[in-house]
């Protein structure tokens, strides 16, 4: 009785194993089987949803007010409130480390070290970053990078372009290890430098690097494949956040929200307007890393207030309601976007705003094969003006409706002129609309192509060819967040600053963002 019993429950669960996993999938629009080759082969992933990548925490989005602060003190009226949706994403737990930061240098330097070694030159941090003309601080400049003891510590030194460097590297390695562990990729470390796996490259059919197994082509007449983006291995590009996205995940609203209501606007990561903690347990401490007053960065011995004088560990203070460590003060951060003034001027795109976007493409031989660099990454071009476009016609468009010149005409009527005319003409018109604003200063203006695309309004070309640039132009990103030498005004998330994106600092670092893909929610 009992081996019956045993072999009907057996039977039972082979039934319901068959039923979930083996019965094929048909179509509701032919009723064609699908993932079947005797039915022509259209594969359809289960995969809909990935894991969390590593050290990222997913951040459900919504709508909330962004620039709000609770005063201007430098009335630079930069972060006009504005309600803006924010869709879900992930961002990472903690500023990136010194460590995190010295593997990516460690395996860059093994990869294009000994025939490339100006890559690995490129993306070191600056260390000399933390001179200061009357300060002494000479062991940061020596030891904070490299020594141990600052190795959870934030990375500064990095510029906005080796922080986007890094978010490439880190997609690379990760999906490299999702193939590696399907059976795709080899794991050999000691070839690494041969042809190091990219994943561009692996998508457009170009990497050359050493491969284990492949994944079934059930297209009757294919064999077998790599694997592609519909089969939902492979991740999407580590990024840095946009603006809207630092300020909604510092922020951490759903702490404070019920039912849709926002019962209070939170001033920094934290409920209240205190920079100290209410808890009895931790009653009175700091609850970020900045500069209290002139001379007081970290309190009186014996009695300190935050308790460092410049940087702390990236998992430091209490987290906020999200879990992330280090939203108000410790680094400031990089973000994504080119710095304007004016964050949304017409207040249109309102959802996942974002000013940077210029659109690439891959470069393509006589046969339509993708070119690729001798370092093994592939070769890429602005799209071309596509005249027939309604949502964007252009590669750049980092200057729309900024207030240059290119936007103040109507977009499309400027768009068309310049495609139906030749530089010359360009900047002959320029010239006359500008005759009189710029003869008092005796400059012969000279437009450029980069200008025509880019630049109008920030950057011009005298007579003497020296470039005259005002302080915001497109090379500018956005910096958010407070940091070790600022007072408490910056700890507000809404507030905004702006640096150059090839030039780095003691007190900016950051962390990497990711889309979500799929569904809003986890619940």
């Amino acid at each position: 009785m009992k081996t019956f019993r045993f072999t009907l429950m057996a039977v039972a669960t082979l039934l319901l194993l068959t039923s979930c996993f083996g019965r094929k999938k048909t179509s509701s629009v032919t009723g064609w089987n699908l993932n079947d080759p005797k039915w022509g082969g259209y594969e359809l992933s289960d995969r809909v949803e990935l894991p969390t990548a590593p050290g990222l925490v997913f951040i459900e989005g919504g709508s909330f007010v962004m620039g709000h602060v609770s005063e201007d003190t430098r009335y630079k009226w930069d972060n006009t409130p504005h309600t803006v949706t924010v869709s879900s994403f992930y961002i990472d737990e903690t500023e990136v480390s010194n460590a995190a930061y010295g593997e990516f240098e460690y395996w860059m330097n093994r990869a294009y070290g000994e025939e490339y070694p100006e890559r690995v030159r490129a993306i070191i941090p600056d260390t000399a970053a933390w001179r200061d003309k009357l300060a002494w601080r000479e062991s940061f400049v020596d030891y904070y990078y490299r020594s141990p003891s600052y190795q959870d510590y934030p990375v500064v030194g990095v510029s906005w372009e080796q922080a986007s460097a890094f978010c490439v590297w880190r997609t690379d390695r990760l999906n490299e290890k999702v193939l590696i562990e399907n059976g795709i990729l080899e794991l050999d470390q000691e070839n690494v430098s041969s042809n190091p796996f990219q994943t561009d490259v692996y998508l457009a059919g170009a990497y050359q690097g050493d491969t284990k197994g492949s994944m079934r082509d059930l297209d009757p007449n294919g064999d077998e494949r790599q694997v592609r983006k519909s089969d939902g291995l492979l991740y999407p590009h580590y990024r840095l956040p946009t603006e809207a996205e630092w300020e909604f995940a510092a922020l951490g609203t759903i702490g404070n929200t019920y039912d849709e209501r926002v019962v209070e606007h939170k001033t920094y990561p934290w409920a209240g307007q205190s920079l100290r903690s209410a808890n009895k347990k931790y009653y009175g401490q700091f609850l970020a890393n900045f500069k209290r007053t002139r001379g007081d960065a970290m309190g009186v011995a014996g009695n300190l207030n935050d308790g460092w004088d410049y940087t702390c560990p990236v998992k430091w203070y209490f987290p906020n309601d999200y879990g992330l460590y280090n939203m108000a003060g410790n680094v400031s951060e990089w973000c994504m976007d080119v710095y304007r003034k004016v964050v949304n001027p017409t207040g249109i795109d309102d959802n996942d705003p974002f000013r940077g976007n210029v659109y690439y493409t891959y470069e393509v031989d006589e046969d339509g094969e993708v070119l690729v660099a001798d370092d093994g990454s592939l070769v890429k071009k602005e799209v071309d003006f596509e005249a027939n476009r309604r949502n964007y016609r252009q590669a750049n468009n980092v200057n729309y409706l900024d207030g240059d010149r290119a936007s103040n005409l109507s977009q499309d009527n400027w768009l068309e002129r310049k495609a139906d005319a030749d530089e010359e003409e360009y900047e002959e018109e320029y010239e006359e609309e500008t005759e009189e604003e710029e003869g008092e200063a005796g400059d012969e203006v000279q437009l450029t192509g980069e200008d025509l695309n880019t630049n109008l309004m920030y950057t011009r070309e005298a007579r003497d060819k020296s470039t005259i640039s005002s302080l915001v132009n497109n090379k500018v990103r956005v910096v958010k967040g407070g940091n070790w030498n600022d007072r408490a005004y910056y700890l507000q998330a809404s507030t905004r600053r702006f640096y150059d994106q090839d030039k780095s600092t003691s007190w900016i670092g950051f962390r990497c963002a990711m889309d979500r893909l799929g569904s809003r929610t986890t619940k």
